[in-house]
């Protein structure tokens, strides 16, 4: 597995995610339709942590604990984990909801430091990033992020960690070859002239861009995912699937590596979400292929002429 800086830190140059992991509320069987569990999971992550795969990225709202949970039992076996979590703001909080729900993640998780925190949307930015400085000083935190904060809300974010001496070190966004905002607004370059990691979260847009669905093989049952790719828009990109499908083959690969490959090429860490040891393996061959520039330019342009952009509700 390829490695990236975060910091002064070397990190994966793909990380795994688990919003899928548990159930509950925004838990895995309302945004995927499953409801898996620590003992379908940990074989998943000890293929990962096999191949490689050792940063791991969930949030306290994912199945509000469930699964950081289920992450904080798997890791309990393995040593040198890279655990990255959340703290998601809300419209009416208390001041110290940060730092209840930083102490939360920490007993669930099992750790006496988080490798990577998160502020997971731009409410209050001023009020929680300043109270992220604290646990960063208190030596809790190593890197501070900000994940679904358009260009203006990053650079706000980065000058207030500035003035303490600290440095933005990652942000977490939507992107996709389906859903390229960032990359339009300016943020993945802003990031590559600041030494800032960009992850790339629902780079296979919640398993869409994996060639498993289709027209005749659509999601099943209630989900998000099964009301943002119904039939009509999965045969909407069918065409690029299709692409993406000639140019795995060419590499001995598979559609979703293709996706992924596409993310790396872009500068981007991509978050993939893994349920089964058959995606981890997956996974961990996409850092080894390396996408010609001709072939760039057939994805996206595959992609554009799908028509389609998937904005989640969340995203504003």
């Amino acid at each position: 597995m390829r490695t990236v800086q975060l910091g002064k830190d070397t990190i994966p140059a793909i990380a795994i995610g688990t919003w899928s992991w548990g159930t509950g509320i925004n838990g895995g069987n309302k945004i995927f339709g499953n409801s898996y569990g620590l003992e379908e999971l940990f074989p998943v992550f000890k293929s990962g942590i096999e191949n490689g795969l050792t940063l791991w990225d969930t949030a306290a709202v994912y199945g509000m604990g469930a699964s950081e949970a289920i992450l904080g039992r798997c890791i309990e076996q393995f040593e040198n984990i890279i655990v990255s979590t959340k703290f998601t703001p809300v419209a009416i909080q208390s001041k110290k909801a940060l730092m209840k729900s930083f102490n939360k993640s920490m007993e669930r998780l099992n750790r006496e430091i988080i490798d990577i925190y998160w502020i997971h949307n731009p409410s209050n930015i001023e009020k929680w990033i300043e109270q992220a400085v604290g646990l960063y000083k208190a030596g809790k935190v190593k890197h501070i992020g900000v994940s679904n904060h358009n260009l203006k809300q990053v650079k706000e974010a980065s000058k207030i960690l500035e003035a303490h001496g600290i440095h933005l070190d990652a942000v977490q966004n939507h992107y996709s070859l389906l859903y390229r905002k960032s990359e339009r607004e300016g943020i993945l370059e802003w990031c590559k002239g600041n030494a800032t990691c960009f992850f790339a979260y629902m780079v296979l847009e919640q398993g869409a861009l994996t060639g498993n669905y289709s027209v005749s093989n659509p999601f099943k049952g209630r989900s998000r995912r099964t009301k943002a790719f119904p039939a009509e828009t999965l045969g909407k990109i069918e065409p690029l699937i299709n692409t993406m499908q000639k140019i795995a083959d060419k590499h001995y690969a598979d559609v979703s590596q293709i996706a992924i490959a596409w993310a790396i090429k872009k500068g981007t860490i991509p978050l993939v979400g893994a349920t089964k040891v058959s995606q981890i393996e997956s996974i961990s061959r996409a850092d080894k292929i390396i996408l010609e520039q001709s072939e760039m330019e057939l994805l996206e342009q595959a992609a554009l002429n799908t028509g389609v952009s998937v904005k989640a509700g969340w995203e504003r």
